[in-house]
């Protein structure tokens, strides 16, 4: 070899060599042209040979980045695919991307899926967004028991709360989200109303019957999660026998929502 990298909190030496990591990554390719003789950048402190040291990257997953520039191949596993996948993001390797796209696609997991899917929104991934959500679709009510759930942004969040086919109660889901924003309240440092803004307008109250958005409006003088304006449209809803004034989204049951008797005078087709 003639380079070294030192790796991770374990500082984890690796080696390699120079031409293959060059013409496999132009990452790699700049990095180690930084300082080479005839080099137009500027001389860096760091020798040739390194060693260059990688301090926030797993000895495990930049040895998987080093087979993968080397053979082509990858052995990957549930623990390490996420953070390959980041990393190989972050060099470039748009083939390496795929496989650990393929890889997660095929072991994705309840305790894992809110996790791929926030890395699938942050990259760009659209086939493997999709296929979480589907995931998510089939088993809702286990999802969100899950650290995973109260991890997601509030982006992320709401846009799995969009979804027609959650396999879970509306009274169920508001719970999860409530659950979800005090964790983000505590990590964001800021209040529940302000983190919770996003995934909130995708809750659907008009769904809940008269006894539980009383209850619910009681356990909303604790932490305000839900606008007051929000709660006053779900009783108009009841008032009036009809979604007025609820955008129609709100009043759509989803695959998971228990019947309740108002749910035939949400439905504008309903006779």
């Amino acid at each position: 070899s003639d380079v070294t990298f030192v790796v991770g909190r374990e500082q984890q030496k690796v080696f390699a060599h120079r031409c293959v990591l060059a013409c496999r990554c132009q990452t790699f390719q700049g990095m180690l042209s930084q300082g080479m003789a005839g080099s137009e950048d500027p001389p860096s402190s760091i020798p040739p040979q390194g060693p260059f040291v990688l301090g926030n990257v797993q000895p495990e997953v930049f040895l998987a980045i080093i087979e993968f520039l080397y053979t082509n191949s990858v052995t990957l596993n549930s623990r390490i695919v996420l953070e390959v996948l980041t990393s190989s993001v972050e060099y470039g390797l748009q083939d390496l991307c795929k496989l650990c796209t393929e890889f997660i696609k095929d072991t994705l997991s309840v305790e894992q899926v809110c996790e791929a899917l926030q890395a699938a929104v942050t990259y760009g991934l659209a086939d493997l967004q999709q296929h979480c959500l589907a995931f998510i679709e089939g088993c809702t009510a286990a999802v969100v028991r899950t650290q995973g759930f109260h991890e997601l942004s509030d982006v992320v969040l709401a846009q799995v709360l969009r979804s027609d086919h959650l396999a879970v109660d509306e009274l169920d889901l508001v719970q999860a989200v409530r659950d979800w924003a005090h964790v983000s309240s505590a990590v964001l440092e800021r209040p529940v109303p302000e983190v919770a803004t996003l995934p909130v307008r995708e809750l659907r109250l008009p769904l809940l019957a008269p006894s539980e958005l009383a209850t619910l409006e009681s356990h909303n003088q604790r932490d305000l999660l839900i606008p007051v304006e929000s709660i006053a449209a779900a009783w108009r809803s009841h008032a009036l026998r009809r979604g007025s004034g609820v955008p129609s989204r709100l009043c759509r049951p989803r695959r998971g929502t228990r019947p309740r008797d108002h749910h035939r005078h949400l439905d504008p087709h309903a006779k």
